[in-house]
């Protein structure tokens, strides 16, 4: 019996020393950058590690997670330097490996960027999502999965994007941080700078003033839009009413949810839906030149050229250098022209002297109409000098009025332009 038990404790003995010796080989390899080789190492105690004192299993896992690591074997290399710190949290092993797992998350970033612009958007959501899983009730890693959804919205990867997004919906992310700005006094420009530096800076009043906290939009509102706007790709139209009209429970003076709500009626082909909800949005928000925009667009469509023409001006007047307002402006104004041509076609051929002073009539109308729209074109080429567009329509109603000397400036200009 004594020696039985004397030749366990020799096996344990000499299987601890074994693993020292391979832990060591495998950290001199690790040093030298041979991590295949240290790799290959490691492997020769994986069958025995797990019942190894945690001293051991400790350095094990840290050189395994760091020889991941630089395999590019990232999942892998998370999950074992994580046992490390499961371990003892307190160790030097555990420490390099907090330094790693953070050096991981920077590279996947780093390489999701690069497979985005390469238009990889799968393996760039991978990564994101990888990133993401590192540590998930981190507001910072959150940030990954919401951009980890838009790769797969750009794959068209619509459902796995669906579970993204509702995910984030369900743990109330909103993507909102604080920025920290203040003003140095001797260039009185205004410098964005971090939450450390804002610390410090804030009491310099000789060198800089005016310290404040600006908060980043939520991104709630564009995260219930996808949502939104995947249930309509896949057809699943009342889901996507519904997702969009939950969150405005939520935050029902948010004037984002408000447009994409409006955003998703139209896509629906529901106009007077969408009319409805930007005159909501116009009441949360008066002074938004492109709400008044969007309801002169749609009136004009559905025929109400009175409140289009409105609309366009309340616009022109809390924005007048928005130029597709002037455009728009000008063209419902000239869908007068057609009605009035028509009757003008039908007196031509008149002998009647009472026809002749009516065809009058209705070319000085006409006349006054294209008059009433050169002051929105001279501002818009004013705002906007290569304007084709304007330049054109100013020329032909410049030739129309008789007024040869501006005509010829318009042309002159078109020609410029185009040539």
């Amino acid at each position: 019996m004594k020696k039985l038990i004397y030749l366990s404790l020799l096996l344990i003995t000499f299987s601890v020393f074994s693993q020292k010796k391979e832990l060591r080989t495998a950290l001199k390899l690790m040093n030298q950058n041979f991590h295949t080789e240290a790799l290959a190492e490691l492997s020769k105690i994986e069958g025995i590690i797990s019942g190894s004192e945690s001293k051991l299993q400790s350095q094990y896992y840290y050189l395994l997670g760091w020889a991941q690591k630089m395999d590019k074997n990232f999942e892998s290399s998370i999950i074992n330097l994580k046992k490390v710190i499961e371990i003892d949290k307190s160790s030097d092993n555990a420490v390099q490996s907090s330094k790693i797992i953070n050096e991981v998350e920077i590279e996947l970033v780093n390489l999701a960027i690069e497979d985005n612009d390469a238009k990889k958007f799968v393996t760039a959501s991978e990564k994101l999502y990888l990133a993401y899983s590192i540590n998930k009730e981190n507001p910072s890693n959150q940030n990954y999965l919401y951009f980890s959804a838009g790769s797969l919205v750009n794959a068209k990867e619509y459902e796995k994007a669906l579970e993204y997004y509702e995910n984030l919906k369900t743990i109330g992310y909103t993507g909102v941080q604080n920025q920290y700005f203040v003003t140095e006094l001797k260039s009185e420009q205004e410098i964005e700078v971090t939450e450390q530096q804002y610390e410090i800076l804030k009491n310099r009043s000789k060198e800089y003033s005016n310290p404040r906290i600006n908060k980043t939009q939520s991104r709630l509102p564009e995260i219930v839009k996808n949502i939104a706007l995947i249930y309509v790709q896949l057809g699943e139209n009342e889901k996507a009413i519904s997702a969009i009209q939950d969150a405005r429970k939520i935050n029902p003076d948010d004037v984002n949810l408000i447009l994409n709500e409006a955003d998703l009626y139209i896509r629906l082909g529901d106009r007077n839906k969408f009319k409805e909800l930007m005159v909501q949005a116009i009441e949360k928000d008066p002074n938004n030149a492109v709400l008044y925009y969007n309801l002169g667009v749609i009136n004009g469509e559905q025929g109400m050229t009175d409140d289009a023409i409105a609309y366009y001006k309340k616009a022109l007047e809390l924005d007048p250098k928005y130029s597709a307002t002037y455009l728009n402006l000008v063209g419902i104004i000239l869908q007068g022209e057609a009605e009035l041509v028509e009757q003008m076609n039908e007196l031509a051929t008149s002998t009647k002297r009472s026809d002749f002073e009516k065809y009058d009539r209705l070319k000085e109308e006409r006349e006054t109409l294209y008059i009433s729209c050169l002051p929105y074109l001279e501002k818009l080429i004013e705002i906007d000098p290569n304007n084709i567009e304007a330049l054109k329509t100013a020329k032909n109603i410049y030739y129309t009025v008789g007024n040869n000397e501006k005509f010829k400036i318009m042309s002159a200009k078109i020609d410029e332009i185009e040539n």
